[in-house]
């Protein structure tokens, strides 16, 4: 799986949030797009996403066996979480769990009940989201993303409320699940990014 930008860019109005972006992501890495909080890292990772035109160059998306991917179909090899997405907080775990893995089915031999128990909220699958702590809230949003069964895992801040426990929880389950993956994380702190292979700083596309 591959997703190349060439000379990419985007802006609102007449601010460029990125220019002249030339890169090409390959599955099995582990990218890390860094800067300054509002320098655009989440916009562009929305890009990669294909859920954000450009305003100018291009981006092409190939599938493992190099065939083209339409624009209008790249987010169906996505899977994301970010802070910026929420939750359904009126179900409980378990039925949105059900309830995601009806449009993103979840990795092969992998069942509800073991993703609440890998998650460490197995004791809270009958509890609506609602009462789950940020922390709690965050696990949710990482496992629905990182147990997808999608070619293509983007994250944007991903230990945002987590504690040291939870910080562990997400380094073991990038191990686990996302080693033949194309994986791209958004972040400033060292801890979320340390296994990443390749670093991309924003501020080198102004």
């Amino acid at each position: 799986m591959t997703i190349s930008l060439s000379d990419a860019g985007k802006r609102f109005n007449y601010d460029w949030i990125f220019r002249h972006f030339t890169y090409t992501f390959r599955s099995g890495n582990k990218y890390a797009l860094v800067g300054p909080n509002g320098s655009g890292k989440s916009t562009l990772l929305q890009a990669i996403a294909g859920y954000s035109w450009l305003s100018e160059g291009t981006l092409t998306a190939n599938d493992s066996s190099g065939q083209l991917i339409p624009d209008d179909k790249l987010f169906e090899q996505v899977a994301i979480a970010a802070p910026y997405l929420d939750v359904v907080e009126e179900m409980t775990l378990l039925e949105f769990l059900s309830f995601q893995e009806k449009f993103h089915p979840f990795q092969a031999h992998t069942d509800l009940e073991s993703i609440c128990t890998k998650l460490g909220l197995h004791a809270a699958r009958h509890k609506q989201i609602r009462y789950f702590s940020s922390g709690m809230k965050q696990r949710v949003k990482l496992g629905q993303a990182l147990f997808a069964a999608k070619p293509i895992v983007l994250l944007d801040e991903p230990c945002t409320n987590l504690d040291a426990e939870g910080i562990e929880l997400y380094h073991r389950l990038l191990a686990e699940l996302t080693t033949n993956k194309l994986l791209v994380i958004c972040s400033n702190d060292e801890q979320e990014i340390r296994t990443c292979n390749e670093r991309i700083d924003i501020r080198d596309y102004k």
